[in-house]
């Protein structure tokens, strides 16, 4: 087993965690993502992040093990992942004119080590029509992201703007916190 693991099945991840070329290998939480009665979007990314990093953490003693977890946020609720033609499509013409916030949490757990970090992406989604929604869920078919839409593909077209400090959150792992995590767990990127 490699030093480092991420604690995720998500092919976005892994392509993310991947530009920073430290060898890893993913392997399946198996962590029970419902959300706690009341929670806040931000505190359910954070604690699923945490849960997900410790939860291989056990399972493989001395490694680094990242955590993450994406909540898209509108007026305060967390919207999931559709799952389905129909489901985004809905979320799609909820979120049309509107902003959506997008709470991306990283955790590393490692001997010594536990701490996370989260980064909020703001997202304005310009005015959709239904015929542009249909257009683009039938091109792009995110039913597996949080908030039915791929800003790293077709996606970006469905938006006005996007506010973040760190870049790479949106697709899914914040990297550059993702750095600072790792260096404080003993992993220097540019080693």
């Amino acid at each position: 087993m490699s030093a480092l693991i991420l604690a995720s099945t998500s092919r976005y991840r892994q392509e993310l965690l991947a530009r920073l070329r430290i060898p890893f290998e993913a392997v399946a939480p198996e962590v029970d993502e419902t959300a706690q009665p009341g929670e806040a979007p931000a505190a359910l990314a954070e604690r699923l992040a945490l849960a997900k990093a410790r939860a291989v953490a056990a399972r493989f003693p001395g490694a680094v093990v990242l955590g993450s977890d994406q909540v898209a946020e509108l007026d305060g609720q967390a919207i999931g992942k559709p799952g389905t033609h129909e489901n985004a499509a809905e979320q799609l013409r909820h979120m049309s004119g509107r902003e959506v916030v997008f709470q991306t949490a990283v955790a590393i757990v490692a001997p010594g080590v536990a701490a996370i970090e989260r980064a909020e992406v703001r997202v304005r989604f310009r005015a959709l029509s239904d015929a542009a929604i249909e257009a683009y869920l039938r091109a792009d078919e995110p039913y597996d992201c949080a908030g039915s839409a791929k800003v790293e593909s077709l996606g970006i077209a469905l938006l006005e703007a996007v506010e973040s400090d760190d870049p790479t959150a949106l697709i899914g792992l914040p990297l550059i916190r993702t750095c600072a995590l790792l260096r404080r767990a003993g992993l220097e990127p540019l080693a």
